[in-house]
């Protein structure tokens, strides 16, 4: 399987060898049934997959780019070399939900990071066998292949991705304005879905299988190689307000002709 273009930097196959490792370990611990979990706050949870995959992504990172630090969701061996140092940023399994219930949809996603900006990424999906990928300047790509967001501008013809809150997740905006949002989607689309995953859900809106997506509370270790991925592929991505997305915050990705629409949905 060629995962990557043929002209992808040194770094980019790095991040995407090891991703892929990682997801074949988080793969073999995928339960029939709900596997045993911790819960780090109500409603978030920690699996041992979640420990051991990050932990193989950490070593191997170490290992390949030893001058560069490393910041994981669970914290299992983050290396801080001060802020002028590229960083890694990794969520090991993005989909933790899904996955301690046994719903076989979930990312392994590890994203650099340069001055503040991240600059390459990749999402790989196991069970699919897909890794995303993209580096600052140079495109995105699925398996290899360059992929483009939609350029659908009727929402009536559109598929958009949204999360379904938790509660407290809704921070950025009141839950009112959030979920009569939502209600707008299903007036309107031809299909509202939540997938569990929101690095895997930004991907699909850089290719093309969902027009739009939005969700709040997410973090950079989470979307920062799927917002890479879309912006290269063609689409925008901004906050519920049209500005620059916080550090961690909401996210409203779409196709450059829809980006506007669901941007009205949040207005006042």
């Amino acid at each position: 399987m060629a995962y990557l273009a043929a002209d992808a930097s040194q770094t980019l196959t790095g991040m995407a060898d090891i991703a892929v490792a990682a997801g074949q370990l988080a793969k073999s611990f995928l339960p029939m049934a709900r596997a045993p979990m911790r819960h780090k706050a109500p409603r978030d949870f920690q699996t041992e997959a979640d420990l051991q995959v990050e932990k193989q992504i950490v070593g191997a990172l170490r290992s390949a780019f030893p001058d560069h630090g490393i910041s994981g969701e669970e914290q299992v061996g983050n290396v801080d070399l001060g802020s002028g140092a590229p960083r890694f940023l990794i969520d090991p399994i993005d989909g933790t939900t899904n996955f301690a219930w046994g719903l076989p949809h979930f990312g392994i996603v590890i994203s650099l990071e340069k001055a503040g900006e991240i600059v390459a990424g990749v999402v790989y999906d196991p069970m699919q066998d897909e890794l995303f990928s993209a580096q600052k300047g140079t495109g995105a790509f699925l398996n290899g292949r360059p992929i483009q967001a939609s350029m659908e501008a009727d929402p009536v013809n559109t598929v958009i991705g949204a999360g379904l809150p938790i509660p407290g997740q809704v921070v950025s905006v009141d839950e009112e304005t959030y979920h009569r949002a939502i209600r707008r989607l299903m007036a309107t689309t031809s299909g509202v879905r939540r997938l569990g995953s929101a690095a895997l859900s930004i991907a699909y809106v850089a290719c093309g299988r969902l027009d739009g997506f939005f969700e709040d509370g997410l973090s950079a270790l989470d979307y920062g190689a799927s917002v890479l991925a879309l912006r290269e592929a063609g689409g925008v991505v901004t906050a519920f307000d049209g500005g620059p997305i916080a550090a961690r915050g909401p996210i409203l990705a779409a196709g450059a002709n829809m980006h506007g629409w669901l941007l009205d949905g949040f207005a006042a």
